[in-house]
C-alpha cells in the first residue's frame, strides 16, 4: 500500500487524508494540537470551526453553492458532514461547530487507512506529503516551509465574531427574519436588531474611538516582516471597526446592510441592521454575522450593547484577531496544487491562497486525489477552468503576484462568455451549467467514477 503523509487536521488536512484513504492510501495524519496549540482554536477536535459556523449559500446559482455542487459530485466527506450537522440559516450551510467537529473526528479516526498522530511536524517530509497546516501553522513549520521554498511569505490578519446567550436577546426589540425570505417563511433563520440613522451613527463613532487589542509577540514579529504598504486584513473579512472607518455608511452597505429585512414590530426597513446567527443545534448560542474585530473585551462589552436588542446581552465568546498564514502560490504551485519543485509535495488549504471554509475542504479533496493518483502512477487532475473548483486552483497559481490575496468562490475568476443576458440570475445559470458539463465531461474523460 502507498504511503502519504498529511500535515494538518483542518479542514483541508481532514478532506485530503480521506480522499487518499478512499482511493487506496495508507495515510498519516499529523495534527500538532492539543500539545502544540495555535492561539485560535480552542478544542483538539479535527476540523474545528474557528471563525464563523457559516459554510456559505446553498443556492445553486450562487458561487458558493456552485462549489457545494462540484464537491458533492467529487464524492467530499466534509459537505455530507456539514450537511449532517446543518443548523437553520436561510439560504446558507450553517453547522453546529461541536457537532460537525465530532463527526469529521468520528470518520477519520474510524477509517482504517487513516492513523492519526499528534505531534508538531517543523520539517517537510521526504516522503511524498500534502501540507494543509492551515492559516496558524506553526513558527517551526513556517520556517521550513520558507527555505524550502526560497520565497517570502505572505501574511494577513483574521478576526473572529462574538457570541452570545440567546436568551438575552431582547426579543421585543430584535425580531426573526431572513433576507428576502429564504429559509424558515414563518420565522426567519436570523435574529435581526434594528437601528435607526441615530443609532446607527452612534455606534459607529464609538466603534471608531474603540480601543483595540495590542498584536501579541507572534504577530508583532509577522508585521515587522511584512513590506511598507501591505495590507494587513484580507478585505473578505476585515475587522468591523476597520470598515467603520472607512466612511460613515459603509457598514450600513456592509454588514449592517437592512435590504429584505423589514422589521415587523415597524413594518418598515430599519436603516441598518445587526444579524446573529444560530451557532449550535440547541440554539442557545447566536454569532453576530459579519461582526469580526479586534475590540478589547470591555470595548466590545460597551460598544456591541448599544446595538438594539443586546443591551444586556451575555457574551459568551468575544471577539478576537489572529493572524493568517499563505504561501505566494502564483510563484509555487502547478493547478493540480503540486510544488513545482517537488512534484510529490501538495499544498492544501487556506495556506494555498484559497479564502472560506468551501475552499478549504475543495483544495484539501483535490489534493487528496491528485496525491492517491500520483502514487498510483496516474496522470493528476488538472480541473477544467470553467468549473468552479478548477477556475479557484487556477487563480491561486496564476494570478499576478503583486495583487494576490486569498480567494473565495466567485464568478468573477470564471472565463468570461460573451454576450451574456443582464440578469445576474441568468447569467450565473449560464455559468452554472457550462462549469457543470466541463466539469463531468472531463471526470468522464479519465474514467473518475470508475475508481
Amino acid at each position: 500500500m502507498r504511503n502519504l503523509v498529511v500535515i494538518g487536521g483542518g479542514l483541508a488536512g481532514t478532506e485530503a487524508a480521506w480522499q487518499a484513504a478512499k482511493l487506496g492510501c495508507s495515510v498519516t495524519l499529523f495534527e500538532m494540537r492539543p500539545h502544540q496549540q495555535t492561539g485560535a482554536h480552542l478544542t483538539d477536535s479535527l476540523a474545528e470551526v474557528v471563525c464563523s459556523n457559516s459554510f456559505g449559500s446553498t443556492q445553486p446559482d450562487r458561487a458558493q453553492g456552485h462549489l457545494k455542487t462540484e464537491l458533492k459530485i467529487l464524492g467530499s466527506l466534509l459537505l455530507e458532514c456539514a450537511k449532517a450537522t446543518a443548523l437553520p440559516a436561510g439560504g446558507a450551510l450553517a453547522v453546529d461547530r461541536t457537532a460537525f467537529s465530532a463527526l469529521v473526528t468520528e470518520k477519520i479516526s474510524a477509517c482504517s487507512n487513516i492513523k492519526i498522530i499528534r505531534q508538531e511536524i517543523t520539517q517537510i517530509p521526504a516522503s511524498p506529503a500534502i501540507i494543509a497546516s492551515g492559516p496558524l501553522t506553526s513558527p517551526a513549520l513556517a520556517k521550513a516551509l520558507g527555505e524550502f521554498t526560497s520565497s517570502e511569505h505572505l501574511y494577513f490578519f483574521d478576526a473572529i465574531a462574538p457570541i452570545v446567550a440567546a436568551e438575552t436577546i431582547n426579543m421585543d426589540i430584535a425580531y426573526r427574519a431572513s433576507r428576502y425570505g429564504f429559509g424558515d417563511q414563518e420565522e426567519g433563520d436570523y435574529i435581526n436588531c434594528p437601528l435607526d440613522m441615530k443609532q446607527y451613527q452612534a455606534f459607529v463613532n464609538e466603534l471608531c474611538l474603540a480601543e483595540r487589542n495590542q498584536l501579541r509577540d507572534f504577530e508583532k514579529e509577522i508585521v515587522s516582516g511584512v513590506q511598507a504598504g501591505s495590507k494587513l486584513f484580507f478585505e473578505g473579512c476585515l475587522p468591523v471597526e476597520i470598515i467603520a472607518q472607512r466612511s460613515e455608511k459603509a457598514l450600513a452597505f456592509g454588514p449592517m446592510r437592512p435590504v429584505g429585512l423589514r422589521n415587523p414590530h415597524t413594518t418598515g426597513r430599519p436603516y441598518a441592521v445587526v444579524q446573529l446567527r444560530q451557532d449550535n443545534l440547541a440554539a442557545s448560542l447566536y454569532n453576530l454575522v459579519g461582526f469580526q474585530t479586534n475590540l478589547t473585551y470591555p470595548e466590545q462589552k460597551r460598544i456591541f450593547r448599544m446595538i438594539p436588542g443586546l443591551e444586556n446581552a451575555d457574551f459568551l465568546r468575544f471577539g478576537q484577531m489572529h493572524r493568517n498564514t499563505f504561501l505566494a502560490s502564483p510563484l509555487l504551485l502547478k493547478s493540480t496544487l503540486q510544488f513545482w519543485q517537488r512534484e510529490d509535495l501538495f499544498l492544501a488549504g487556506q495556506i494555498s491562497g484559497v479564502e472560506g471554509y468551501m475552499g478549504n475542504i475543495a483544495t484539501g479533496l483535490l489534493a487528496g486525489i491528485n496525491a492517491a493518483r500520483l502514487l498510483q502512477g496516474m496522470e493528476p487532475m488538472t480541473l477544467p477552468p470553467e468549473s468552479m473548483l478548477g477556475a479557484l486552483c487556477h487563480y491561486i497559481t496564476h494570478a499576478e503576484l503583486k495583487n494576490f490575496q486569498p480567494m473565495k468562490a466567485n464568478f468573477g475568476i470564471l472565463p468570461p462568455i460573451e454576450s451574456l443576458p443582464r440578469s445576474r440570475t441568468e447569467r450565473n445559470h449560464i455559468y452554472v451549467g457550462r462549469g457543470l458539463n466541463a466539469l463531468n465531461t472531463y471526470l468522464e474523460s479519465i474514467h473518475f467514477f470508475e475508481q
